[in-house]
């Protein structure tokens, strides 16, 4: 028990470094939730900052969530873990660190939506369906604009690729104990963009023009 609460206390730790915040200072002597859209992700850094430091900032939030779920998940304290059902405990690893970006211990437990970090998680335990929720989200921003819009589109696509891919007979507990998980990760994305939603619904909520190339491409 004492090993599990020690690799999940690593996986929190992980997930709670607060890499757009940190960018934020090295970059501009910033806090990056005091600019933009208050939040301390990738979306807003690419808002204040620039591609750059968002394609850091992304890069490092995907890794934190792929480094517990597939690696110390299935490698730390292994022989004297009593868990049979392995991908029971990528989820909770991959969780811990979603939590911690969420609320980050290092910045007063206000952190990002997670959505970073909850993509590396996902990349770990679905590697063929996270790609088509990855090609959903590419899809959604081209033709809405809208991140946010994205991010929970691909979110609920996720479970419907789970259900269309695999035969749910004959599974394993671990398999089974995964595909249960992806039916749970929209509410999840929806929940914490629940303030996105509400911006969306006044029009006020922030697009990004330049993705939609082919509505540029029309001016």
């Amino acid at each position: 028990m004492l090993e599990l609460i020690l690799l999940l206390l690593v996986s929190y730790v992980i997930g709670s470094t607060p890499t757009s915040i940190i960018v934020g200072k090295i970059v501009r002597d910033i806090d990056i939730r005091e600019h933009g859209s208050g939040n301390a992700g990738g979306t807003n850094v690419f808002r204040v900052l620039g591609w750059k430091p968002a394609l850091v900032v992304v890069t490092i939030d995907i890794f934190k969530g792929w480094l517990p779920a597939a690696v110390l998940a299935t490698t730390l304290f292994q022989g004297e873990l009593a868990f049979n059902n392995i991908g029971l405990l990528q989820i909770l690893c991959g969780f811990a660190a979603v939590l911690g970006h969420t609320y980050t211990i290092f910045a007063g437990f206000r952190g990002g939506k997670g959505v970073g970090t909850l993509a590396g998680m996902l990349l770990a335990l679905f590697p063929i369906a996270f790609p088509l929720c990855l090609l959903v989200f590419i899809i959604t921003l081209i033709l809405t604009g809208y991140v946010s819009v994205s991010s929970m589109i691909a979110a609920v696509s996720l479970p419907v690729f789970l259900l269309a891919l695999p035969p749910l007979t004959g599974m394993e507990p671990a398999q089974f104990t995964l595909v249960v998980f992806g039916l749970l990760v929209p509410f999840f994305v929806i929940f914490t963009h629940r303030s996105n939603l509400v911006r969306l619904r006044a029009g006020t909520e922030n697009r990004f023009e330049k993705a939609m190339i082919f509505r540029r491409g029309k001016d």
